[in-house]
């Protein structure tokens, strides 16, 4: 009879414990296990399994320290499991999430955090390196291919193709996923790079902070850059993506006004920047320049550093810009540098010489779908008396522009010209 009494004891305090757990922190994992399954029914019917493993198993064992964590364990295994049963999802995010499980368990090991282990995990030798941060971005990161199609200059359909084929691959090939050793990640560092640096611009591309996952991007790629800092203090790259983040988001509450409308960098008040940061990055950039091995996220940053030199001295140092943009496109030619170095080359030798430059690219279909081409063009073209063309461009620019407050900016830009012209 005691027995039985005790027995009941110690069912109700599992009971107890389970329902203040949750009560306190369902919503919280029910968020946390549809983040990676993007499947709020099926996270539900996972956490549900899960405490139901719970009222068997903490009565016969004791409950856990941390009640919430080992629910999420077993939520998330039950969530990966519920996956292969249905055939929904794909191998690899499946895999990806049996290892983070994995790493959550060890909780120790050569990379400090779990999203930055799974970077490198995905930045397998096998891979080809042009999938390795798409696939980063997508399966760790949780962007959606028309996002990551965008950053690479490439229609969703494509992408998709790309990453499709990708998995089908590590499937095939059975490609392992597991954290690398330390002296592996030298060789898998320049992926992980690209993909914190995309996931900082989406998130960056939310000036306001009104979209919360994309905030939360922003915040989650500076830690990350900061780790690979604190990692690798004798690689100069993760410092010049560090630099080059800082001083983007040193200045990113500057770009509105108090009535929320767009405010170019030529037109920022440099008082309103946050000058602590601006000095971190400065001091990051000049590490980084002592090992003497220059790479593109340092030539970046020190784009970024000469742009903050002139706005803050009002002296003129287009020279100089356009010679690191020459030094970036030997380095890592792309459309978009191209774009960036005729409009600095526009402020040293004037718009004709930046529109001869871009001329190479006019059938270029990467940038057909590219928003600052078309502004960068319709500008060059207004301030050459090209008025009709720079209108027509004025159009596409403000039909692929996502932020409303940039929208109305060129909208204002174009009705000036045209009234100009009449």
């Amino acid at each position: 009879m005691s027995q039985s009494g005790g027995g009941r004891d110690v069912d109700d305090a599992a009971q107890s414990i389970a329902e203040a757990v949750a009560r306190r922190s369902y919503g919280k994992l029910v968020a946390l296990l549809a983040m990676r399954t993007r499947d709020v029914a099926a996270a539900e019917d996972a956490l549900a399994d899960a405490f139901a493993v719970a009222l068997a198993d903490w009565p016969a064992r004791g409950c856990p320290a941390n009640p919430e964590a080992w629910l999420m364990t077993v939520a998330r295994r039950r969530a990966i499991d519920g996956a292969r049963h249905r055939h929904i999802g794909d191998e690899v995010a499946n895999q990806l999430a049996i290892l983070a499980d994995e790493i959550d368990e060890r909780e120790s090991g050569v990379l400090p955090d779990r999203r930055l282990a799974l970077l490198f995990a995905c930045a397998h030798p096998a891979l080809d390196v042009a999938i390795r941060t798409p696939l980063m971005l997508q399966v760790v990161l949780g962007l959606e291919t028309k996002t990551i199609a965008s950053a690479f200059l490439m229609s969703p359909a494509a992408m998709s193709k790309r990453l499709v084929r990708a998995k089908n691959k590590i499937r095939e090939a059975g490609i392992p996923f597991s954290v690398p050793e330390r002296d592996e990640l030298p060789g898998r560092l320049a992926a992980v790079l690209e993909a914190v640096y995309a996931a900082y611009a989406e998130g960056w591309a939310d000036p306001v902070g009104s979209d919360t996952v994309r905030r939360d991007l922003a915040g989650e790629a500076l830690f990350l850059a900061q780790l690979l800092v604190e990692l690798l203090p004798d690689e100069p790259e993760p410092q010049g993506l560090f630099a080059l983040m800082l001083y983007a988001q040193a200045r990113r509450d500057a770009r509105r006004d108090a009535a929320g409308d767009y405010v170019p960098l030529s037109a920022q008040d440099p008082g309103t920047w946050n000058a602590p940061m601006i000095d971190a990055a400065d001091a990051l950039l000049r590490r980084a320049n002592a090992f003497n091995a220059i790479g593109r996220f340092q030539l970046e940053a020190a784009l970024q550093s000469a742009h903050v030199h002139r706005c803050r001295t009002r002296r003129p140092n287009w020279d100089e810009v356009v010679q690191l943009y020459d030094a970036l496109l030997a380095i890592a030619a792309s459309p978009v540098v191209a774009v960036n170095r005729a409009v600095a080359l526009a402020e040293r030798d004037g718009p004709q010489a930046a529109l001869d430059a871009l001329e190479p690219y006019a059938d270029d279909s990467r940038l057909a779908d590219y928003q600052p081409y078309w502004a960068a063009r319709a500008d060059l073209l207004a301030r050459a008396g090209e008025t009709a063309e720079a209108l027509g461009a004025y159009d596409l620019a403000i039909g692929l522009e996502r932020d409303p407050a940039v929208r109305r900016f060129l909208q204002r830009k174009r009705m000036e010209l045209q009234s100009r012209g009449q």
